[in-house]
């Protein structure tokens, strides 16, 4: 092969990889990557109990999202609460996307860290959050 023909093609494959590449950019929202849940929590009762209603709808969303736990009292879970400025002696941490802080639809924050309110959760230490917290913040990002 010639000289010529080599930068021929190379700069054919080029244009290919080019093409390829912005098509991959342009694509439409279907192909965005699913949300990210994760669960930084003690593996112990009474957080076990406390998660179990926002572990049933996570997991009854299937592939819609990806869920990700990380047991509180390791060294990966101390490093990712530090992470994302989460500092005491914290049971949960719920990450959607990276962030605990949201916005609910009326505008309010939520943080989702500490207990959840509602069932499974020990009396004195409800927190200010909720799987229906999660389920809403989640729905308008799934597939």
């Amino acid at each position: 092969m010639t000289l010529l023909t080599l930068t021929l093609q190379r700069r054919r494959w080029l244009a290919t990889l080019a093409a390829s590449s912005a098509s991959l950019l342009l694509a439409p929202a279907a192909h965005a990557a699913s949300p990210v849940v994760e669960i930084i929590a003690f593996a112990h009762p009474p957080v076990q109990s406390a998660l179990k209603p926002l572990r049933d709808w996570l997991a009854a969303q299937g592939a819609r999202l990806k869920v990700i736990e990380i047991d509180m009292e390791t060294a990966a879970g101390e490093k990712r609460v530090q992470s994302v400025g989460v500092t005491g002696h914290v049971p949960v941490v719920v990450l959607i996307d990276g962030q605990h802080l949201h916005k609910r639809a009326d505008g309010s924050p939520v943080d989702l860290v500490s207990f959840p309110a509602g069932p499974g959760t020990p009396p004195g230490v409800k927190g200010t959050w909720s799987a229906a917290d999660v389920e809403a913040i989640l729905k308008p990002r799934l597939k």
